[in-house]
């Protein structure tokens, strides 16, 4: 016989559930968000998360679940910024760097090069921006899982903090091809885009402990495991390395190597005197037989058993490795993403560092390798 509607309705199982689902949505809607807030330890330093998006910004930030007013204020950090020093023994100096890649595509060599760098991890903290294209995608999914893995290793041999945006702009090629890259017809809108996706990084990832900035392309695969001291070491606000490229030689059928970063050079009167006759939103650019500067660049500088020491005073940099004092982006100097004295991306990041009054060094002898397609 089935039972009467009447009862089913008071039936004590019914109340026990519904007190149950009343008790659950009280303490999805009321309970106090600190309790998904990492805590501070007694010398005030935060564990795991940041409780406010400000302190420190290199640790992620947790929206808190409610928006109630029951929030609890968050903490006042102090940071002293007179401590912070650039040194030229930053190891011994416990001077942080801030390792940052604009990343298109993943190089296994290049993540392998990165934990091949002895300076202690520590005192890394690694930022890297990639596009949403799918190509952008799949170079997220394999630097994920190699960051995971090494993460996951035990504390002093994991990086302080790693930072990964995707970028909120589009992407103006389809395709990362080297020679699709390279075409004059694109170096505008790209390096553009470039500047704007550097700017976003730096802005999002440097915070007030940052001593150093080394800016790092995802396409250099070999440096000296001492690149990050070695280039300190010259204690200059703006220092660059020497790229090349190593290929396979058919004439000779060897090992060979050949210039690559063109854009660590010392200007001339040819290229001022272009730059004059130019419109504001025109930008002169370097390795194009259309446009012959005849500005001397630093590849052609190196010598033969150099000394790998041995500096010249740049006006145009590149950034496929860069080592810039956090000072300098502090004080203002940023990639410009506009035609900024007819230079852009880089080279507009030089100018405008020296019209800030800090000027650029460059290494002719000090060689990095970028990868080969």
């Amino acid at each position: 016989m089935p039972t009467p509607r009447s009862l089913r309705r008071t039936n004590p199982i019914t109340f026990v559930l519904g007190a149950i689902l009343l008790f659950g949505f009280y303490i999805f809607f009321f309970s106090s968000p600190s309790d998904d807030l990492p805590s501070t330890s007694t010398n005030g330093q935060q564990k795991k998360t940041a409780s406010n998006a400000l302190s420190p910004p290199s640790l992620p930030f947790r929206k808190p679940k409610s928006n109630n007013n029951n929030n609890p204020p968050p903490e006042v950090v102090h940071y002293y910024m007179s401590n912070l020093t650039t040194s030229r023994d930053p190891i011994a100096n416990q001077e942080t760097v801030l390792i940052l890649t604009p990343l298109a595509r993943f190089y296994q060599e290049y993540w392998d090069n990165l934990l091949s760098l002895n300076y202690p991890r520590s005192l890394i903290s690694l930022g890297f921006i990639i596009p949403k294209t799918k190509e952008g995608s799949q170079a997220y999914a394999l630097l994920q899982a190699q960051i995971t893995k090494t993460q996951s290793l035990p504390k002093g041999k994991r990086f302080a903090s790693v930072t990964i945006l995707r970028q909120d702009t589009e992407s103006p090629l389809q395709t990362q091809n080297e020679a699709e890259r390279h075409k004059i017809s694109n170096q505008k809108v790209r390096r553009a885009a470039m500047a704007k996706a550097r700017n976003s990084l730096l802005f999002t990832t440097m915070g007030p402990t940052t001593s150093w900035v080394l800016w790092l392309d995802a396409d250099i695969i070999e440096t000296p495991p001492t690149l990050i001291q070695d280039l300190a070491s010259h204690d200059k606000p703006i220092i660059a390395a020497n790229c090349f490229q190593r290929f396979h030689n058919p004439e000779t059928n060897s090992p060979d190597s050949r210039v690559y970063d063109l854009n660590n050079w010392v200007d001339s009167p040819t290229a001022k005197e272009l730059g004059a006759k130019m419109g504001k939103d025109d930008i002169l650019l370097e390795g194009y037989g259309e446009m012959p500067t005849y500005r001397s660049l630093m590849v052609w500088m190196k010598e033969d058993g150099g000394d790998p020491g041995k500096e010249v005073e740049l006006d145009g940099v590149g950034g496929t490795a860069l080592l810039v004092k956090a000072e300098v982006h502090r004080d203002g100097a940023m990639f410009p993403a506009f035609a900024f004295y007819h230079l852009i991306e880089t080279e507009g990041f030089a100018k405008m560092a020296r019209r800030l009054g800090w000027k650029s060094w460059g290494l002719p002898n000090y060689l990095v390798y970028h990868y080969n397609e």
